[in-house]
């Protein structure tokens, strides 16, 4: 039932997005102007032996490291088969931690070559980094106590809405929901540390972080699984770095042919999902949505 329903809510975002012209515009984290340092080349990068990925490290199931200290989750995943195919080994990727709201910077800064941190594609991010194509597509989702349930946007007016700063939910709920009160944090586990002490009385962030977040945390229930447009998830490089950009659409590409990010959400997204979320309502193939 619940994966049915979010199939069907995923179906009406979509289409308001497209219509829309791609939802959520603006990017809290980064937004410095131009780059303040020049981008490795794809030939410099082959060169060095190996590549700076800039990944999340507390977002489970995404990006996290695991008990025994370990880089795992879906966006690793595809950071390994990136350096696999450039360098011959999973093993030459460099990962850098980063926070929502310093993807842009650490672009613009040169501190990584590429971004895999669940960056959504928004117009004003458009304009500070180039995306390559897609291989995620995602909504927003509210996460709140069983006890006090959160099941319409309309119940959280004057409440306390946990976000993370520099995210879509940030934006979403600044432009669209003023009534709802905002409690922000930098990092993700901040923010469900918050969530668990009562602090505030629901979070947002991707529908698909919350979901899994709530079959791990009994107790907490996602009341709201689809709100806003439905947005795609995609690498991202420094605005300017083309040979780097072509070479990683051209990858995605080639990927789709062997269904790769479907292997993906087998090897890193179904353990913790289950069977709650069809992966045709969250992977992309091909860069084609």
């Amino acid at each position: 039932m619940k994966k049915k329903l979010l199939g069907a809510l995923l179906g009406i975002t979509m289409a308001a997005g497209i219509l829309a012209g791609c939802g959520q515009a603006k990017d809290n984290g980064g937004n410095t102007g131009g780059a303040v340092a020049k981008a490795r080349t794809l030939s410099e990068i082959k060169d060095a032996g190996t590549i700076k990925i800039g990944v999340f490290s507390d977002k489970n199931p995404f990006g996290y490291v695991d008990s025994n200290g370990k880089i795992q989750g879906y966006d690793v995943y595809f950071a390994k088969r990136l350096a696999k195919d450039l360098f011959g080994s999973e093993d030459k990727v460099e990962f850098v931690y980063v926070e929502a709201a310093s993807r842009v910077e650490y672009l613009k800064s040169a501190k990584v070559d590429v971004i895999l941190a669940n960056f959504t594609v928004t117009d004003e991010r458009k304009e500070q980094v180039d995306f390559a194509l897609p291989y995620m597509k995602v909504a927003l989702g509210v996460v709140s106590p069983d006890a006090a349930l959160i099941t319409d946007v309309a119940q959280l007016k004057d409440k306390t809405l946990i976000v993370v700063k520099g995210t879509t939910a940030e934006t979403y709920f600044s432009e669209n929901h003023q009534s709802v009160k905002l409690l922000k944090f930098d990092e993700y586990q901040e923010a469900y540390d918050a969530l668990l002490d009562g602090r505030g009385d629901a979070f947002s962030t991707d529908n698909t972080e919350v979901l899994a977040w709530a079959i791990q945390n009994k107790g907490f229930a996602v009341g709201i699984e689809s709100i806003g447009n439905l947005d795609t998830i995609a690498p991202a490089v420094q605005k300017g770095n083309k040979e780097l950009l072509d070479w990683i659409n051209s990858e995605i590409e080639t990927l789709g042919k062997e269904e790769f990010f479907h292997k993906d959400f087998e090897e890193t997204l179904k353990p913790v999902y289950g069977d709650e979320i069809d992966p045709e309502n969250l992977v992309v193939e091909g860069g084609q949505v």
